[in-house]
């Protein structure tokens, strides 16, 4: 308990200018009080938070992300952008948790400009969890470079995660429990297996071997893969020239 107290994590909000935010300027006005360790960016609207700025942040050292917008119905733009922070939180956790990064650690909350207890009681409580869930990496048992590794090869998949989102994810939900059977779902696990978990598994690989020369069974146990899914998926890397194997190191590196 002790050293969950004296742990202050660096936590980043991103605060919608029309609600969150404005909760936020009562809560200060009010005398509300929350840890002044939560930085906030304010943003037009929750649904402009790109799944590479939540990304960005937990590679540079958050402990937590926090994402305010207004509530379901409420929304100041006609393409109802909290909808967009839902989906993109859902998939941003699944990202997260495939890659062992613990996905409380990512937060979505609706607060509306009159709610400025609300939004200091939310800070408080995701600030007490982050707390407790530690700094981000040694909470889950990962080394620092492990972590790295690992963030990098989820954020140099983005581009392609945003192609497949769009084309395959981007549904005409239109209420917070429908958003949440689809992302709990087996149809959306799915999807995730089909078409972006082996993607992910080689960018993993090919970040992993930038570092050095490695063997199918180092990589296996670095990344917690069978030795039958790293071969699976070198061989595929070798087919499209990402990865090369090295006679005089008896081992893969990249092309």
């Amino acid at each position: 308990m002790g050293t969950e107290l004296k742990f202050k994590p660096k936590i980043l909000g991103f605060v919608c200018n029309w609600c969150c935010y404005a909760g936020a300027d009562l809560a200060g006005v009010s005398r509300y009080q929350y840890p002044p360790y939560i930085k906030l960016i304010r943003v037009m609207c929750s649904g402009r938070v790109d799944l590479a700025l939540v990304l960005r942040a937990f590679s540079n050292g958050a402990d937590g992300v926090f994402i305010g917008g207004c509530w379901p119905g409420e929304c100041h733009y006609v393409t109802e952008g909290n909808y967009n922070a839902l989906s993109m939180m859902y998939l941003c956790r699944k990202l997260l948790a495939h890659v062992g990064v613990n996905p409380e650690r990512l937060r979505l909350e609706w607060v509306s400009a009159s709610e400025g207890i609300r939004f200091a009681e939310v800070m408080n409580d995701f600030a007490a969890k982050v707390r407790k869930l530690g700094p981000l990496g040694k909470g889950e048992g990962i080394d620092e470079n492990a972590l790295k590794s690992r963030l990098e090869a989820v954020t140099n998949l983005v581009p392609y995660i945003k192609l497949v989102e769009r084309e395959r994810l981007r549904l005409p939900f239109k209420s917070e429990e429908e958003y949440r059977k689809f992302f709990t779902g087996d149809e959306f696990n799915r999807l995730f297996e089909e078409t972006v978990a082996e993607k992910l598994a080689i960018s993993r690989i090919i970040s992993l071997l930038r570092e050095g020369p490695f063997t199918t069974g180092e990589i296996a146990k670095i990344l917690g893969l069978t030795a039958s899914e790293v071969s699976r998926h070198l061989n595929s890397s070798v087919r499209q020239g990402l990865v090369r194997y090295a006679e005089n190191l008896k081992a893969f590196v990249p092309a």
